[in-house]
């Protein structure tokens, strides 16, 4: 999309609608809940509202992501609760593969350890104890597995493949078989169900987050912070800090190289106190803008210096006065005095926060919001049957 992010406006006066307002609207309603920025060029404030009531919905989580298959399953997100999506039954008992309409896989539970599909249906499936004797050779294993990745299955279910790492950190793609997968789902905008990270939607009450027309300038300490768990001297983020911390003084927090310790519960407290935060990711990808500008600056009050995709891919997200590119500059030392020029300057600085007047901030909720989308993907889907052709090759450009 080449068109720059911008608010939607509403049409003024009575009930006389012009063409215009006649095709927008039309358009709308073909838009899903989360992709409608494609069509009004923003994303819109979820929940998606509907007159229609919708129809029940059963989404099996195959496993609970990040290693879920050896630990605990917790409660059940309430979608109607938690995001305003009604008529969700969200699974996790296996004895009910067939009874749903949407079964997610998440991406590194699948590409790590025994791989674990779900049987052929209506297929006779050995008991456990037997599965684990079959799993110990090798080759019938591999046998089994593609039995059960390309059999049969339950009438209408769709096999949805969630990811929510970059393509850098996402091994094994390779190894997914072509029209495995009916739908995608993960940050990316042009997927099946879009889930991105975060996103700004309009502000209706002064209470919504961030709260304020600009962060108390009072509170603001320090210049520059950055909290980093994943400390590679290999990546972009790392070498640019390098470079950066040459001319300004840059205080890192977390887990990873000099990081100061940091508990999850302190990071907005802490990143509060300073006036830039370094938004920066562990690689660069396409759309790939995660928690580190949505929480760690939007809602801490920070104004983010990001590296990560290019400047036109971040604003179709969020208005181009919300935060600063390194590609702005043409080398560190230009930044750093940029960022000196808005430490002396406080009217020029506020001015980053603008976007604030007319928009909050929303952070996707993991792993609740994600389930609770899968099932409003299907509650507003048609019957035209789609598989993934080649989800290496979509997800990897």
């Amino acid at each position: 999309m080449s068109a720059r992010w911008g608010g939607r406006r509403t049409p003024r006066g009575g009930l006389r609608l012009s063409e215009t307002h006649l095709a927008l609207m039309a358009a709308s309603l073909v838009c899903s809940a989360v992709v409608v920025y494609v069509c009004w060029k923003q994303l819109p404030p979820l929940p998606w509202a509907s007159s229609v009531p919708p129809r029940r919905v059963s989404v099996l989580l195959w496993w609970e992501p990040f290693g879920g298959r050896h630990r605990a399953k917790r409660p059940h997100p309430d979608c109607r609760l938690r995001f305003n999506i009604s008529g969700c039954l969200l699974l996790t008992d296996r004895a009910d593969y067939g009874e749903a309409q949407a079964v997610l896989f998440h991406h590194r539970d699948l590409v790590r350890g025994p791989q674990d599909w779900p049987p052929p249906w209506g297929v006779y499936v050995r008991p456990a104890e037997e599965q684990q004797v079959l799993m110990d050779d090798e080759e019938e294993a591999a046998e089994a597995l593609a039995l059960a990745a390309s059999g049969p299955r339950p009438p209408g279910q769709r096999w949805v493949w969630m990811n929510f790492e970059s393509p850098t950190h996402s091994p094994g793609l390779q190894s997914l078989a072509g029209n495995l997968f009916n739908w995608t789902l993960s940050y990316r905008a042009d997927s099946d169900i879009f889930v991105p990270y975060g996103y700004l939607y309009p502000r209706t009450h002064p209470s919504e987050q961030p709260p304020g027309l600009v962060p108390p300038l009072a509170r603001k300490q320090g210049l520059v912070a950055w909290v980093v768990s994943n400390w590679d001297e290999r990546q972009a983020r790392v070498r640019y800090y390098r470079q950066l911390s040459q001319y300004v003084t840059v205080d890192v927090f977390g887990k990873g190289g000099p990081g100061q310790p940091l508990s999850d519960v302190g990071l907005l407290h802490t990143v509060a106190r300073y006036k830039f935060y370094l938004a920066f990711e562990n690689s660069q990808h396409l759309d790939y803008i995660t928690e580190k500008l949505w929480r760690n600056a939007f809602l801490a009050g920070a104004v983010p210096v990001v590296l990560g995709p290019d400047r036109a891919n971040y604003e179709r997200f969020m208005p181009r006065r919300a935060f600063i590119h390194v590609d702005d500059f043409p080398d560190a030392s230009s930044l750093a005095a940029h960022l000196q020029f808005l430490d002396r300057n406080p009217a020029a600085y506020r001015g980053y926060f603008s976007w604030r007047r007319s928009y909050a901030v929303h952070v996707t909720s993991f792993w609740d919001e994600p389930w609770c989308r899968a099932c409003q993907a299907v509650q507003m889907a048609g019957d035209q049957p789609k598989s993934v052709p080649n989800l290496a090759g979509w997800f990897q450009r």
